[in-house]
């Protein structure tokens, strides 16, 4: 029953917040387009509830990948001027809520992930599909990239089990005080491949072991 009013907040909510940040993510979109030309919104495939695959939506942060530029430049140089703003406020999450409208996402619920990190899930771990992945979620006030890979899940997996209105409500301003500190809030590509090897190699001695 929750997760029918769930959505219905979801939407309603986004729509409101569309509203209001409507101007603040045209000024956005327009120092994007100065600064570095387009696209303006950046694109990824993210597994979605029931594994179904869908592009999440940023305000893309960081300058395009022409050839020299990604050979030549570290991952922090490639963040633009604009980029590390809006990524230091949480703007270039905003076009998220475009996600949120067309049924993709939740405010609250399990960060979506690549689909490559499924490939090494185990059934238990899922289970963190079995809602609509969210903006924020437990595992992002728990410690967001402080906390391994497994932690997070184990999180994830807690929110699924003990999901309610309440529960929301407090991640709600937990995420707030999350985007004030935000400690530990950016993963890199090498993050994210060290996150999935730690996957690999368990799931590879789970195998072994039977």
């Amino acid at each position: 029953m929750y997760i029918k009013v769930k959505r219905v907040m979801d939407v309603v909510l986004a729509i409101v917040l569309l509203m209001i940040f409507a101007i603040p993510m045209a000024i956005v979109a327009i120092c994007i387009k100065i600064e570095d030309g387009d696209p303006i919104i950046y694109k990824s495939k993210r597994m979605g509830k029931d594994l179904k695959v869908f592009d999440i939506y940023k305000f893309r942060s960081m300058k395009t990948h022409r050839e020299e530029l990604h050979s030549e430049l570290s991952h922090e140089q490639m963040v633009t001027k604009v980029g590390k703003f809006i990524r230091k406020t949480s703007l270039d999450e905003l076009p998220q809520l475009i996600n949120i409208l067309k049924g993709e996402m939740s405010f609250i619920g399990p960060r979506p992930w690549i689909p490559e990190y499924y490939e090494w899930f185990t059934e238990e771990q899922k289970r963190r599909v079995e809602v609509l992945p969210g903006i924020s979620g437990l595992a992002q006030v728990k410690g967001r990239n402080g906390i391994n890979i497994f932690k997070k899940i184990q999180y994830d997996i807690e929110y699924i089990d003990h999901m309610s209105f309440q529960q929301d409500v407090k991640l709600v301003f937990a995420t707030i005080k999350a985007v004030f500190s935000k400690a530990d809030a950016e993963i890199t590509e090498l993050g994210i491949k060290e996150e999935i090897r730690e996957l690999r190699g368990a799931k590879q001695a789970a195998v072994k072991e039977k």
